[in-house]
């Protein structure tokens, strides 16, 4: 499945005895583009005893993320298509806490899009930015959470970063305790920017939803925009907004690309 070019290899855990494979392992092996299925990551949907159902995302290169916006609509997706849960307004456990969705159902009566409430964006006290030191200069960089840890950096033109380049030495930068995800954005009004991803354990993607909700948050807090933000994507557009508590939404599509069987021998998780 996919979210706007976000990929993912879904582990039914629901329904199969899943649940105590190396997920680490798995997601390794599984994710490989050449040798493998391929991915940006693997999410298992496990039983939950808080809410419907529980996920837990695992990075291409086997560590554990905390949340992803792109993966938790497709989870949306795969439990009420498959009948797991039929709720419109399934309640998902993560490891930041239970998220809501409101699924969007499309006239072949299967799931398009939903609207994810993510939560409040967390910033650092103090100053909003940092000067983050590097190989290639000196980067302007607002770190924020979004479930995920990200540094957003504004730019005039993003034509003229190299994302393969800088991102791996932004994500390992000694100023983040676990490494980060990072984005660079290219503001093109009050309500529309553009941004490009380097994530922490994937490499660039396509889309991040957690980035694009921790760069709403920061092109807000820092007066670059206003309520509500479509963000433009290498994969496509998200549409970000706040609600009155300023919890942040999240819409876009979940796609469903093909199921199949994988063969795996007793070492391999």
């Amino acid at each position: 499945m996919h979210g706007l070019g976000n990929d993912f290899i879904i582990v039914d855990c629901i329904n199969n005895p899943y649940d105590r494979l190396n997920f680490s392992a798995l997601a390794t092996m599984l994710c490989d583009r050449h040798f493998a299925i391929g991915a940006d990551g693997l999410i298992a949907i496990l039983p939950s005893d808080i809410a419907d159902v529980r996920m837990r995302i695992f990075n291409s290169d086997g560590s554990e993320a905390q949340m992803c916006g792109n993966g938790i609509r497709c989870v949306g997706k795969y439990i009420f298509d498959n009948h797991i849960i039929p709720s419109l307004l399934p309640d998902i456990e993560t490891a930041v806490g239970i998220k809501r969705l409101n699924l969007v159902i499309a006239d072949d009566g299967i799931v398009s899009h939903a609207t994810v409430n993510m939560g409040k964006a967390e910033f650092e006290q103090g100053e909003i930015s940092r000067t983050l030191t590097t190989p290639y200069g000196k980067f302007n960089v607002i770190p924020v959470s979004t479930g995920n840890p990200h540094g957003v950096i504004f730019v005039n033109d993003l034509s003229h970063i190299d994302v393969q380049l800088i991102g791996p030495e932004l994500e390992n930068h000694p100023y983040w305790a676990d490494r980060a995800n990072i984005e660079f954005v290219e503001i093109a009004s009050p309500h529309r920017f553009r941004q490009l991803t380097w994530e922490r354990g994937a490499g660039q993607t396509l889309a991040c939803g957690t980035g694009a909700c921790a760069s709403t948050a920061a092109a807000v807090a820092s007066a670059r925009c206003r309520w509500p933000i479509e963000v433009q994507l290498a994969g496509g557009t998200l549409s970000i907004d706040a609600d009155a508590d300023g919890n942040i939404l999240m819409t876009g599509p979940a796609t469903y690309v093909f199921s199949g069987l994988c063969r795996l021998d007793d070492t391999a998780c």
